[in-house]
């Protein structure tokens, strides 16, 4: 609920049989995702994510650590039979991104995001014992767009530390600097960078949905996380891509009902 509260509301509106595993699921993406930011040598950031490879590793062999996060994993995983080499991936690409770089270009961003946020979606649809190519399909295009926007939107935080992630192939396209962002400069073409990545988001999600009557109605709500994309995209727009806008980095009161709504319409 504290730190990920739009994964938080979306578990919510899962099946009733679905929503503890979901919890744990989530809570454990936290934990290798928090990593990277609570860390100032690497070396730190490689043990912490060797205690989780281990506990997963110990999960699947019925001994998990006395760890509450781990503890609950086992039982989802116990409960839905869930894959293990979606977490072992998970953990893997956290790994990999503890090195404080620039994505080279939109790809590589794009295999990230596969990894992390489209591996979440494939275990939140088993835990719905959906096991079909469509939904997949779909979990692997809405995960992209997921991390697309989660990159952007870690952005202004990321520039008060002097750090920048956007895809390295964009800015050059358009002839701005790392400088630019870290400064916080909001000229037309740094506008124009985030357009371009933002678009990449809105690309994949449409994509998702251009299939979604093949989609088993049973996945849908595994999906509902594309209400914060939408909220966020749209929000982007009426502020002309400026992507340190204070009106981005407030959470949304509407949330809890457009997720509301779209459950009800039974749509993602």
């Amino acid at each position: 609920r504290k730190r990920d509260y739009e994964g938080f509301l979306c578990s919510l509106l899962l099946p009733a049989e679905s929503r503890t595993s979901a919890f744990a699921l989530r809570a454990f993406n936290m934990c290798p995702f928090q990593i990277k930011d609570s860390i100032t040598q690497k070396t730190t950031g490689l043990m912490r994510m060797q205690f989780w490879r281990e506990a997963v590793e110990d999960i699947y062999c019925d001994n998990p650590p006395h760890q509450p996060v781990a503890t609950e994993l086992w039982r989802a995983v116990k409960r839905h039979n869930l894959t293990k080499m979606w977490f072992m991936k998970i953990i893997d690409e956290r790994e990999k991104n503890l090195d404080d770089r620039a994505y080279r270009n939109i790809q590589e961003l794009e295999t990230y995001a596969e990894n992390t946020q489209s591996a979440l979606l494939y275990l939140t649809l088993e835990m719905l014992g959906v096991r079909d190519i469509h939904a997949d399909h779909a979990a692997s295009h809405i995960g992209k767009a997921q991390g697309i926007v989660t990159c952007l939107r870690a952005t202004p935080y990321h520039s008060t530390r002097k750090k920048v992630f956007l895809p390295m192939d964009i800015c050059m396209l358009h002839g701005v600097s790392q400088e630019d962002f870290i400064r916080g400069k909001q000229e037309k073409n740094v506008r124009d960078v985030i357009y371009d990545i933002a678009s990449q988001a809105h690309i994949h999600l449409e994509h998702a949905r251009s299939f979604s009557k093949k989609v088993p109605v049973k996945a849908y709500p595994a999906f509902f996380c594309t209400v914060a994309l939408d909220d966020y995209l749209c929000n982007m727009r009426k502020v002309d891509f400026n992507i340190f806008h204070p009106s981005l980095q407030k959470k949304s009161t509407l949330l809890p009902l457009h997720l509301y709504i779209r459950s009800w319409k039974k749509t993602y």
